[in-house]
């Protein structure tokens, strides 16, 4: 039997009320149907990480754990004034490592624009710490009218195909980066 690829689902909110919980009710279900990942659910209100930059602090090794034994990763972002979250940088800022070499798709809402303007501004991010973006997301104008609190999605329109099209090239770089990192780790390149 081949090994399951880790995918790691991050939360970009930590506010009080976050839509965020709905993204991620209806992103859970539709992971269900992709048996070649298991999924660890990363919310960081779940940690008690310190208020300043303290990557040895024992909550933040807890996160760095998990965030190492990810082989991707999928953001739950919004988008607040423009950007993503404070929270999300500073989780995202705490180390490193564990995002060189490995693959980053992106679930975003918000207004208007759904969420893609924190979206591209994490890309600038993450090609800083190595890692590879996956080129489609999937986005969200108006959750808090399209999700119920349980995740349903009321009026899909294309989140469907493109939920499945980003997935397609999730696993295509997934699997691409393991091989990768086992024939060479990555370590020793980023230095």
């Amino acid at each position: 039997m081949q090994k399951l690829m880790r995918l790691a689902v991050i939360y970009g909110s930590t506010r009080e009320g976050r839509i965020c919980d709905r993204v991620v009710k209806w992103l859970r279900k539709e992971l269900a149907g992709f048996a070649q990942f298991e999924i660890d659910i990363i919310d960081p209100l779940a940690f008690s990480l310190p208020a300043q930059h303290l990557p040895h602090h024992p909550e933040a090794r807890r996160l760095a754990d998990r965030l190492h034994r990810a082989d991707g990763f999928i953001l739950v972002t919004p988008e607040y004034n423009h950007s993503f979250t404070a929270s999300l940088k500073f989780l995202i800022d705490l180390f490193a490592e564990p995002w060189h070499g490995k693959p980053i798709a992106f679930v975003c809402y918000g207004g208007v624009s759904g969420g893609l303007r924190a979206v591209e501004q994490l890309r600038l991010v993450f090609a800083e710490l190595h890692a590879v973006t996956i080129c489609d997301a999937v986005s969200f104008s108006s959750p808090w009218r399209r999700l119920d609190p349980e995740g349903l999605l009321q009026d899909p329109g294309d989140a469907l195909r493109r939920f499945a099209r980003m997935m397609r090239q999730l696993q295509w770089w997934t699997e691409a980066l393991i091989a990768a990192r086992c024939d060479r780790p990555y370590a020793g390149i980023a230095a």
